[in-house]
């Protein structure tokens, strides 16, 4: 990962949101390890890790006169999308505009592959929703749009070895969290480098879920396979879930995206940013 400017200046102020979280977590832990003190913006203060130089205060993303306590006079925040829910797009906005007010310096948003106003995977179109709230903001920004995590691939695999999907022979480059981790220190760490990009955060390669699942079947031991569905099958699949429309429209319209060649395609947004390569899914799930 690229080291610290010599001009960071000590009284740079950041702050991390997510910290609870794995990605946010991972942040915060790395810029720990650079000696940087943080803010800690957590739901639950309690569970942000107890980290050097790491303050923890309450902030939920939908308690706006919290965020902007928590957040004046912080130079640069790491943004990490909120829970998924249905109102996701509201607390954002609320977000957004209370690190607005405290005069948040720079804010780097974690958004996805493709967001766009019409991408065929539902909350895709909502990071772009908060992509254009951000920029509308005059907050100065940069944005990492991730591919599908890399990470969460073994977590589709149902207790037969079997992964359903309406994905077709689509492609993915599932990214690791770890790379965006690093990624996203080094544009706080060198953020007027990076004010007002955005960057595309894959992995070395866009695999098909056959091909996932030989990778999953390689790394792991377990036979993994990949059983295509069709989309009326894979909402039959799900129902037994119990969960709400907008979660199930969610679940499947990702695999619909990457049948629809939406997150196919490799960037080098990792090695821009951490100059190193990807790491590929075989070494992630390793």
């Amino acid at each position: 990962m690229p080291s610290l400017p010599p001009d960071l200046s000590s009284d740079t102020t950041f702050a991390v949101t997510g910290s609870t979280g794995r990605l946010g977590g991972r942040v915060a832990r790395r810029l720990s390890a650079d000696g940087i003190a943080q803010t800690l913006v957590a739901r639950d203060p309690d569970r942000a890790p107890r980290l050097p130089g790491a303050t923890a205060v309450p902030g939920a993303y939908g308690a706006p006169d919290d965020i902007r306590r928590a957040l004046t006079g912080v130079d640069r925040v790491l943004m990490v999308s909120a829970s998924e829910t249905v109102d996701r797009v509201e607390q954002h906005r609320a977000f957004v505009d209370a690190a607005a007010e405290a005069g948040v310096g720079h804010l780097v948003y974690i958004s996805f592959y493709g967001a766009a106003p019409d991408a065929t995977f539902t909350l895709a179109r909502d990071h772009w929703h908060t992509e254009q709230h951000i920029r509308a903001s005059g907050l100065p920004f940069t944005f990492l749009r991730d591919n599908l995590y890399a990470d969460f691939t073994p977590g589709l695999v149902g207790e037969d070895g079997v992964i359903r999907g309406p994905a077709g022979q689509g492609r993915a480059a599932v990214v690791a969290q770890d790379d965006i981790a690093d990624a996203a220190t080094a544009v706080l760490t060198h953020a007027p480098e990076h004010a007002g990009a955005t960057y595309d955060l894959t992995g070395p390669q866009a695999l098909t879920f056959d091909e996932i699942a030989a990778a999953l079947t390689t790394a792991t031991g377990r036979t993994v396979t990949y059983r295509p569905e069709s989309v009326d099958e894979a909402y039959r699949s799900r129902a037994s879930y119990g969960a709400p429309d907008w979660q199930l429209d969610a679940w499947v319209s990702t695999y619909i995206a990457v049948a629809a060649g939406e997150l196919d395609g490799v960037s080098d947004g990792v090695t821009r940013l951490t100059g190193r390569p990807a790491t590929p899914l075989a070494e992630v799930v390793r």
